[in-house]
């Protein structure tokens, strides 16, 4: 009887210290989004006029980790909140090409200016297609690595990323050369800490080499994917994720995961990729 009552007393004590962290939490809205931001003449439709649309959605988040965002940033930017901070890839070539991008990667932050935010980015060393696949070489993609940490000291990281298109060997390798540049940033950058890694990964999960790979990829870094088995509205293969691990001294309990199907217009939809979003506790 007596270890039955200190066996309540420890749950109890375990049950208070575990609610109080909870209410110390900070809830935090993330959204992942290829807004198929290349010119008209290749997108074959209006950017001019979906970009200010974009714009104004990202007022319901704290964090918007955006890809193919090419030749209407400024107008993405023009719609945004004013306390909007703006994370944008490098776009300078080692050689000048006139057809070529930068790598369409764009981060936007609507945290509070408590928030402490450090940003590096890097390019991928390999890519494959310039004539021929879907032409990835004439976009400088890479990654980029958010440091953020609250006034109560919670530190996490957010990897942006944008990985190879195309379903044949050589963009598959390209895509395991990229992860494998990842993953050695990672393990060199954050240590222990709770990570976010985030963007259009080109790999179908309903694809055996692609999923092969993926896997590998999440146990490497202890990933947990918690949208698996999500399905996009209008059917589009599922080629962007959402994946994450736990710090060792912060925790991010997912609430919600799913696609924001407020980015369409009149029914149409915003981009040729679903908007997936993540709801979790920061603690």
């Amino acid at each position: 009887m007596k270890l039955f009552f200190m066996f309540l007393i420890f749950l109890s004590c375990f049950t208070t210290i575990f609610a109080e962290t909870r209410t110390n939490s900070t809830e935090i809205n993330l959204l992942v989004y290829n807004t198929h931001g290349l010119h008209a003449f290749f997108s074959r439709d209006y950017p001019s006029k979906r970009f200010p649309q974009i714009g104004k959605l990202t007022e319901g988040y704290e964090l918007l980790l955006f890809q193919e965002d090419f030749s209407y940033h400024q107008t993405l930017l023009e719609s945004l909140a004013e306390k909007s901070i703006i994370f944008r890839s490098d776009d300078t070539r080692s050689l000048p090409c006139f057809f070529c991008q930068g790598s369409g990667l764009t981060i936007i932050s609507n945290f509070e200016a408590d928030w402490h935010l450090k940003n590096k980015e890097e390019a991928f060393k390999t890519c494959s297609g310039w004539l021929r696949g879907l032409n990835d070489c004439f976009a400088s993609k890479g990654f980029q690595l958010l440091l953020l940490e609250s006034s109560n000291g919670k530190r996490f990281f957010v990897l942006n990323t944008h990985l190879d298109a195309g379903r044949d060997t050589l963009d598959r390798e390209a895509r395991a050369d990229q992860l494998q540049q990842i993953l050695t940033t990672i393990q060199k950058e954050t240590g222990g800490e709770a990570l976010i890694i985030a963007g259009d990964l080109n790999l179908d999960w309903e694809d055996q080499e692609d999923r092969s790979l993926l896997k590998e990829f999440m146990n490497d870094l202890g990933l947990i994917n918690p949208g698996k088995g999500i399905q996009a509205e209008r059917g589009w293969p599922i080629l962007d994720y959402i994946l994450y691990r736990n710090g060792n001294s912060t925790t991010l309990e997912v609430l919600e995961i799913g696609e924001d199907i407020a980015f369409q217009n009149d029914e149409v939809p915003l981009s040729d990729h679903p908007a997936l979003f993540m709801k979790f506790l920061l603690y």
